[in-house]
């Protein structure tokens, strides 16, 4: 017994030695790693509220990426908006907190895109007027002024309802998701529109409240965060993260989450546009 498991746990000692040789050696040294996160954003961030803990998709992702590294992961909470800042001025090694990858960020940025998604627009159920995308025309639909959905949802106005002889969608800027959602619920919304992986949740959260319009108006890439004065961490997350993929880890954490289908087979870097 003992010989059979000798080489299996000699792999598995190797295999450890190798995922932490090719950490950084300042990272190594530290023996952890920061990541920024902000937790309003389920099911990719939040907190549970029976026990006030972190947890989500990118939370067990980071956990997991943590460990195959050989360091420790600690998560620090901050606004949206300081997380790139944060992440030049090195107060944070990573961003792992549901992020999209643009190009404008990649200025600043290097992303190793994780998973795949899209904005996608949604309203309340009692809302029998609408149902398609072109129903949105004229009407006033929220979404966060921090991404750029605001910007996605003009031009997608401009090419089905304004080419069409249509009004124009009438776009507002919100302090976030969960803003243009009580706006919604205000009535002086017409629809939202957030992540198309949280939209499902929403749903299972607050049964037959909202329904989805249509499927994403574009496809975009969510990404990890890493300075771009830091390519050594980057291509060793990259490689981390793809190892998990081909193993299987990454597949179980997204159907943990039911969120399989952004599933990526190859984990790229700086892919938004």
């Amino acid at each position: 017994m003992k010989k059979m498991l000798l080489p299996t746990l000699l792999a598995s000692l190797m295999s450890c030695a190798w995922a932490f040789a090719d950490v950084p050696a300042s990272l190594k040294d530290k023996g952890q790693i920061t990541a920024a996160i902000v937790p309003n954003y389920p099911p990719m961030d939040f907190k549970d509220t029976s026990t006030n803990t972190l947890t989500g998709l990118d939370v067990d992702l980071g956990n997991a990426l943590a460990e195959r590294l050989g360091v420790k992961i600690i998560w620090q909470e901050t606004a949206f908006e300081q997380m790139v800042s944060g992440l030049v001025t090195k107060r944070f090694d990573i961003i792992l907190s549901g992020m999209t990858d643009t190009a404008e960020r990649q200025k600043s940025v290097t992303f190793i895109d994780y998973f795949a998604s899209g904005p996608q627009l949604y309203t309340l159920t009692k809302n029998a007027e609408l149902n398609e995308l072109t129903d949105l025309c004229g009407k006033k639909v929220g979404t966060s002024r921090r991404t750029t959905w605001p910007a996605e949802i003009a031009a997608w106005s401009k090419a089905n309802c304004e080419t069409a002889g249509k009004p124009a969608i009438i776009v507002t800027g919100s302090e976030g998701s969960a803003d243009a959602r009580a706006q919604l619920r205000q009535g002086r919304l017409d629809a939202a529109m957030q992540g198309s992986e949280t939209i499902a949740y929403l749903m299972s959260q607050e049964k037959d409240a909202y329904k989805p319009i249509g499927l994403a108006i574009s496809k975009q890439f969510t990404g990890l965060g890493v300075s771009k004065s830091n390519p050594e961490l980057a291509k060793a997350i990259q490689d981390a993260m793809q190892s998990m993929v081909d193993d299987g880890t990454y597949g179980k954490i997204l159907k943990k989450w039911e969120l399989e289908q952004g599933a990526v087979t190859k984990v790229g870097m700086d892919q938004g546009k």
